[in-house]
C-alpha cells in the first residue's frame, strides 16, 4: 500500500484500517470501487464505512490523492453515454419541516450516499443541481457495461437514501452526446454535455415513483437480461415529439455469467470444430482420473462464452454428466477478495432474499456436505465469507488472519476434490483477466492438485492476461482466432441476414473483422434500421466495448488509433509518420502499445475503422 493512501486514511480518521487494506492489496486506484459489502467483509463498522464513503464522494470522482492539483483539461468528444439523474422526493415538504441548517446537513448526507453509489459502480458525478444529482457512466473512461453499472448505482442509491429515512427516485437514459470540459465566464465546467440524453434522464426521473428507477429503451437494450423490469409503455414526455418507451427496474436478476446477461436469440454455432474436439478430449482424460486444465484465450466478442456453452450442452448429454461449478470474474470486483467464489456459493446454496441467517447457514451446510464430511469446520470458515455469523460452530476463534486464510483455501480445495471423488467435475472460471488476487491464489492451488482427480478446469480470458499456469504439464493453452470470410458470411446468414444482399453481407464481414459478436450485432442493425452501408456505422450495443478499448490505450497511442482510423483500414507507415510528425522508431513503440491492448495487430493492415467509427 502506498504512503499516499496511508496519509489519506490518517486525514479522515481511519488510519487503523491501513493494514487491513494493505493485507488485501487495496490501493488508491481500487479503493473507490469497493462496495459497502466489500468494506463490511474487511471488518469496517457501519460508521467507518459511511465515513470512508463520504470522504470518497467528496473527491468528486477524481482518484484519491493527498494533493489538490487541478486535473488536466478534457477536450470535448462525441461518445455514447449513460446518464443517471437522481432527485429527492418531497424536497419542498422537507424545506418546510427542517431548519435551513439542519436541511443543509440532510442534503449533504443524501449527496454523500448517492455519490458513493455512483463512484462504487464506476460512474462520474457531473453536477449537483439543488437536491438533484447527475452522473455519467462512460466518461471520462468507458467500460463495457456502463449501462448495467448505472442501473446498479441507481438501485443502490435509492436504497442508501431510504436508510436515511428519505426517499429518492432516478431516471437513466443512454445515447450519443458531446462531452468534455467547457471554459466559460472565467471558470471551467467539468464534463459539460450537449445532447438530449441528460434531458431524457431527467424526464424519466420525474416519471419514477418514490424508491423507483426508470430507464429508456436504449438502456433496456444495453443491460440485456441483467435486471427484472416492468414495462411502462410509451410515455409522452415534455420536450420530446414522439412517445418514449420506458421501463421500471424491479431488481437485479441472479445470473451466473455475463454471457447469460446478453440474452436474446442465439445463432447456430459456426466453426470451432478443432477447438471443441480438443476440449472434449481433455474432458475424456479427466473422466479417467487424469485431471486437466485449459486456458481459453480470445479477444472480446470472439466467442469464448459461446464455445463454453456448447461444450456444457454436449457434456450434459454424456452418459454420466459432470458436476458443473461456474464462477464469473467481474471488472468492478477485481479488488474484492474471492468475489467469484462468494457469488458461486450463494448461487449454488440457493440463497433467497427472504432467507434469514439461520436458514442460509442450513443451506450452506447442505452444500458443503456434498463434498466433504467435516461440515462444521468448513462452514465455520465459509460463513464469514458470506457475511453470515459463525457463532453456531464455536471453532477456529483463536486463528490468526493468516491461519484462517490458509485453512479457508484448503477447505475450498478439499470441497472441489471431494466433489470429484463422487463425480467428474467441470470447473469453469470466466473472464480471468478480471480475477482478484485471492481467487488467483486459489486457482494456482487447485491447478497444483488436480492432476490425479476427475476434474476439468476451463479458464477463459483475454490475451492481455498471461499467467504462468502452463508450467503444469496438465494445463493446455488454447487461443480462439477470428473467423474466415466464409465463416463470417455464414454467421451473418445465421443471424437472420439471409434476406440481405451479397454486398451488405460483404460489408458486414469487412467491418466485423471476423469477430462473431460484431458480425451478429451489425447484421441485427442492418435488419432493424438499414444503417449498414458503405459508410462507417457501429451499433449502440458495441460502442461501449469499443470505446473502452480506445480509452485503455490512453495518451499518444489513443490519438494514433484515431488518426489511423481516419486514414482507413490500410495505409502506408510513411503516410502516418508524415501526418503525426513522429519518427518511425517512436511510431513503432506506439504500435506496440496499441497491439498489446487490441490483442490482434497486423502492421500491413490495421483494423481501425470499426473501432474509431464508434467515436463519430
Amino acid at each position: 500500500m502506498s504512503d499516499e493512501l496511508r496519509h489519506w486514511l490518517d486525514q479522515i480518521g481511519l488510519a487503523q484500517h491501513a493494514e487491513i487494506f494493505a493485507a488485501n492489496d487495496i490501493d488508491l486506484d481500487v479503493l473507490p470501487e469497493l462496495s459497502d459489502e466489500d468494506l463490511k467483509e474487511l471488518g469496517l463498522s457501519l460508521g467507518h464505512r459511511r465515513r470512508l464513503q463520504r470522504a470518497l464522494a467528496e473527491q468528486t470522482n477524481e482518484t484519491v490523492t493527498a494533493s489538490a492539483s487541478e486535473p488536466p483539461r478534457r477536450d470535448a468528444e462525441r461518445r455514447q453515454l449513460t446518464v443517471l439523474f437522481c432527485d429527492l422526493v418531497g424536497s419542498t415538504e422537507l424545506s418546510r419541516r427542517f431548519d435551513p441548517e439542519d436541511l443543509r446537513e440532510l442534503i449533504r448526507r443524501y449527496q454523500d450516499v448517492v455519490s458513493g453509489a455512483v463512484i462504487r459502480h464506476g460512474g462520474y458525478v457531473a453536477n449537483f443541481l439543488g437536491d438533484g444529482i447527475i452522473a455519467y457512466f462512460g466518461w471520462p473512461h468507458a467500460d463495457e457495461d456502463n449501462a448495467t453499472q448505472a442501473v446498479r448505482a441507481g438501485l443502490d442509491a435509492v436504497i442508501a437514501v431510504r436508510e436515511l429515512s428519505l426517499q429518492a427516485h432516478a431516471g437513466i437514459a443512454s445515447g450519443a452526446v458531446v462531452v468534455g470540459d467547457l471554459d466559460a465566464a472565467g471558470r471551467r465546467q467539468s464534463g459539460a454535455v450537449v445532447g438530449e440524453t441528460p434531458n431524457l434522464a431527467a424526464r424519466l426521473e420525474a416519471l419514477a415513483g418514490p424508491d423507483q428507477v426508470v430507464i429508456d429503451g436504449l438502456t433496456r437494450q444495453l443491460i440485456g437480461a441483467a435486471f427484472a423490469l416492468e414495462e411502462l409503455g410509451p410515455q409522452n414526455l415534455k420536450g420530446f415529439a414522439e412517445p418514449v418507451d420506458a421501463w421500471r427496474v424491479v431488481g437485479e436478476r441472479a445470473v451466473e455469467s455475463r454471457f447469460e446477461v446478453r440474452g436474446g436469440r442465439l445463432t447456430p454455432f459456426v466453426g470451432r470444430d478443432q477447438e471443441m474436439a480438443l476440449l472434449l478430449e481433455r474432458f475424456e482424460r479427466a473422466t479417467t482420473g487424469e485431471g486437466q486444465a485449459v486456458l481459453l484465450a480470445g479477444e472480446a466478442g470472439i466467442g469464448k462464452s459461446r464455445l463454453v456453452q456448447i461444450l456444457h450442452e454436449r457434456l450434459l448429454t454424456a452418459s454420466s454428466p459432470p458436476t458443473r461449478i461456474r464462477m464469473q470474474c467481474a471488472p468492478f470486483h477485481a479488488a474484492s477478495a474471492l468475489h467469484p467464489v462468494i457469488r458461486h456459493l450463494r448461487h449454488a446454496a440457493g440463497f433467497l432474499d427472504e432467507d434469514g441467517p439461520e436458514k442460509r447457514l442450513d443451506k450452506l451446510e447442505a452444500l458443503i456436505r456434498q463434498g466433504v464430511d467435516n461440515v462444521r469446520e468448513s462452514a465455520a470458515l465459509l460463513a464469514p465469507l458470506l457475511s453470515l455469523p459463525d457463532d453456531r460452530y464455536g471453532v477456529l476463534l483463536d486463528l490468526t488472519p493468516e491461519q484462517r486464510n490458509e485453512r479457508l483455501m484448503r477447505a475450498l480445495a478439499d470441497q472441489l476434490l471431494g466433489l470429484a471423488a463422487r463425480n467428474t467435475v467441470f470447473y469453469l472460471l470466466e473472464d480471468a483477466h478480471w480475477i482478484d488476487a485471492a481467487t488467483r491464489d486459489l486457482i494456482e492451488r487447485l491447478l497444483a492438485h488436480i492432476a490425479g482427480s476427475r476434474i476439468l478446469v476451463l479458464i477463459t480470458h483475454r490475451p492481455e492476461f498471461q499467467p504462468d499456469w502452463t508450467r503444469h504439464p496438465h494445463v493446455t493453452a488454447l487461443t480462439l482466432n477470428r473467423l474466415s470470410r466464409t465463416q463470417a458470411a455464414e454467421v451473418a446468414r445465421a443471424a437472420g441476414g439471409s434476406g440481405l444482399s451479397e454486398e451488405i453481407v460483404e460489408i458486414i464481414g469487412e467491418r466485423a473483422g471476423g469477430v462473431p459478436l460484431f458480425i451478429e450485432e451489425l447484421t441485427k442493425s442492418a435488419l432493424e434500421d438499414g444503417k449498414i452501408s458503405g459508410q462507417s456505422y457501429i451499433p449502440e450495443s458495441l460502442q461501449a466495448s469499443l470505446l473502452a478499448r480506445l480509452d485503455r490505450l490512453g495518451g499518444e497511442a489513443r490519438e494514433l488509433a484515431q488518426l489511423a482510423a481516419v486514414i482507413g483500414r490500410e495505409f502506408d507507415t510513411q503516410l502516418l509518420c508524415a501526418i503525426t510528425e513522429k519518427k518511425t522508431r517512436r511510431l513503432a513503440s506506439l504500435w506496440t502499445d496499441w497491439s498489446v491492448q487490441r490483442s490482434s495487430f497486423r502492421p500491413a493492415r490495421c483494423d481501425t475503422a470499426l473501432t474509431y467509427s464508434a467515436m463519430h
